[in-house]
């Protein structure tokens, strides 16, 4: 269906908001955020991971919510107001919308010398350079034993997506990062977390 299309069924009540996640998915990634904060999500898209993510974190918690929000043909972006509304009824803790890449988000959130990231959902730029860069970026940002979840990490038995440079990246950057241990994968999520100082594997 066309965005503006959707758009206008969704503000109808006529159609829900999208995501490319499954049920499966979403519900490993409220499991592993409960009660976690902060938390940062990269690629938002329609909000509904976002709002599921609000709704599991610690109470009061901070969510960086980040997506360039590039606007379409009409000038603005069709996704933004969708998944502002979607998260918005969830009343839980506090949502900052950081409208950049992932890659820029990662140099703001160091600049403010916040508290290390508990959880990371990666679901942004797919290319194998898209997750390089945010990977690169944020896993320095990252607390020990806090968790990275990566979207499109993996093919399924449904889903083919082994060419995708997400899985490539995945495969030969993330789950070969000493920092860093597998923890579960779950359809096309694959968890990790980072080692704690007893937890490093002798060089």
């Amino acid at each position: 269906m066309r965005p503006l299309s959707h758009l206008l069924l969704w503000s109808l009540g006529l159609r829900a908001a999208e995501t490319q996640t499954t049920a499966d998915e979403r519900a490993a990634l409220a499991r592993h955020a409960q009660g976690r904060a902060p938390i940062v999500e990269i690629g938002v898209w329609h909000g509904v991971t976002t709002a599921a993510l609000r709704r599991a974190m610690r109470n009061g918690g901070v969510l960086w919510a980040v997506d360039p929000f590039p606007p379409g043909q009409l000038g603005f972006s069709l996704q933004k107001p969708i998944a502002e509304a979607e998260v918005r009824r969830v009343r839980n803790g506090t949502i900052r919308w950081i409208r950049t890449t992932g890659l820029a988000a990662a140099a703001e959130y160091q600049r403010e010398e916040r508290e290390q990231v508990a959880l990371i959902f990666i679901d942004g730029d797919h290319s194998y350079d898209g997750l390089t860069g945010d990977w690169v970026a944020w896993k320095p940002l990252v607390a020990p034993g806090g968790l990275v979840c990566l979207h499109d990490s993996r093919s399924t038995p449904g889903r083919d997506i082994e060419g995708a440079g997400s899985v490539k990246a995945t495969n030969e950057i993330v789950l070969k990062d000493p920092d860093f241990e597998l923890v579960e994968q779950v359809d096309s999520l694959t968890v990790v977390q980072k080692r704690t100082a007893n937890s490093r594997q002798p060089q």
